[in-house]
């Protein structure tokens, strides 16, 4: 038996998907208590049109079920960060944050050269980091007890190639 995988809509994200990024955020349970204001105030900059942020949500069945926030990195040329990506545990694996890395990376051709994304290095991030270097991004650097004691800061970068200008 084959098993058939929802289709994913791509989309941009509005005001009005501010409670389903929410939901989506903290159900995730990685994030601390404290984190999720700041997901959130990307999420509202993004959506308000700010040069600082880019966003876009995965539909499945209809409904939100992920969303990425990125930007480019201040005081660098043609770096971005990866800020944000939360997907609903409920259909983890159906390819709703591939899918929003990807299109991610696509958007950024001919204008990124490097997307870098900072991630926590605690046991249970372990399929975060190994999600991030499935899609080729890879671990440059660590900062022991960035985030908190025993809590490590793990950075992934991936070279994107610039168009000749």
């Amino acid at each position: 038996m084959i098993a058939v995988l929802p289709a994913i809509a791509l989309r941009p994200l509005s005001a009005a998907d501010r409670a389903s990024v929410e939901r989506i955020t903290r159900s995730v349970a990685l994030f601390r208590e404290d984190e999720i204001p700041v997901a959130l105030e990307v999420f509202d900059a993004a959506v308000a049109g700010s040069a600082d942020y880019a966003a876009l949500g995965a539909e499945l069945d209809g409904r939100l079920a992920g969303w990425i926030a990125w930007g480019p990195t201040p005081c660098t040329l043609g770096t971005f960060d990866l800020y944000w990506l939360a997907v609903d545990p409920t259909v983890h694996r159906a390819g709703a944050g591939r899918a929003l890395v990807r299109d991610m990376e696509r958007r950024l051709a001919g204008r990124a050269r490097l997307i870098v994304v900072e991630t926590a290095g605690r046991p249970d991030y372990a399929g975060t980091r190994a999600f991030y270097q499935a899609l080729g991004y890879r671990r440059v650097a660590a900062i022991p007890d960035f985030y908190a004691p025993d809590d490590d800061q793990v950075v992934f970068a991936k070279s994107l190639t610039l168009a000749p200008r």
